[in-house]
């Protein structure tokens, strides 16, 4: 099986590690294109059931070291899959909406917290990090393979095509604490760049709000924060 160095143009990307290749495995198992085990993988049991899979769905296995130097700085990596990208449709329902996110590790932690929270579809507009890089998909412990993921050019073609959904900014102008809102379904928690929250136009989207700390800090991460959205949305109301 042939392995390059990740690029955001190529027709293929990578699962690291046995958990997240499981993932793949188990539940979007179309889009795996061959699995490769280290040499010095010693787990026998798991390298067994990744085995078993691969035969009944008839997927290539392999056993090399060198494309773990290529792919994955990791020591502690051996296996991972070939994954086939796929562009994906976002289904009506409740939604989290990530406008111009930029680090592929938070966003693969708030897939994996959409998963554990129930809401299976992320719009992501545009520009924003790469969803398929292999730093996403290791960082959403595989959670990846389970979810819709779709890309916008802008905010208005999202709010256009769901203007249904009850939308719920995150940020501090015009905005109400988010214990003291009725967060209504179809919900979409609206969430901004890292580094510079959401443009003051979005204080005249839905109903804007903000989550109740103390002033010794001046914000929370992305992750923590939608954490803390999906939970009150989904648990409290």
């Amino acid at each position: 099986m042939k392995v390059y160095r990740y690029k955001k143009e190529d027709e293929y990307t990578y699962a690291l590690g046995a958990t997240v290749v499981m993932e793949y495995l188990l539940n979007n198992p179309s889009l795996v294109q061959g699995v490769i085990f280290h040499p010095d993988f010693t787990s026998i049991e798991t390298i067994k059931h990744i085995e078993e899979i691969c035969t009944a769905k008839g997927i290539e296995l392999d056993t090399q070291a060198k494309p773990f130097n290529i792919v994955s700085s990791k020591e502690n990596c051996f296996c991972m899959a070939i994954i086939r990208k796929v562009n994906e449709t976002i289904l009506d329902g409740n939604h989290v909406v990530l406008v111009n996110p930029s680090n592929a590790g938070n966003l693969g932690t708030i897939i994996r917290s959409c998963i554990g929270f129930g809401v299976e579809d992320i719009a992501i507009i545009l520009p924003a990090v790469d969803l398929f890089d292999p730093k996403t998909i290791r960082a959403s412990m595989g959670a990846k393979a389970k979810i819709r993921i779709e890309l916008f050019e802008n905010f208005q073609e999202y709010e256009k095509r769901f203007h249904k959904n009850n939308m719920y900014p995150f940020m501090l102008d015009g905005s109400k604490k988010l214990h003291e809102t009725k967060i209504e379904k179809p919900f979409s928690l609206i969430l901004g760049n890292e580094a510079t929250g959401l443009a003051k136009e979005f204080a005249v989207v839905g109903q804007p709000v903000r989550i109740d700390q103390s002033d010794k800090i001046d914000s929370l991460n992305l992750p923590i924060a939608t954490s803390i959205g999906l939970f009150y949305s989904t648990t409290m109301n």
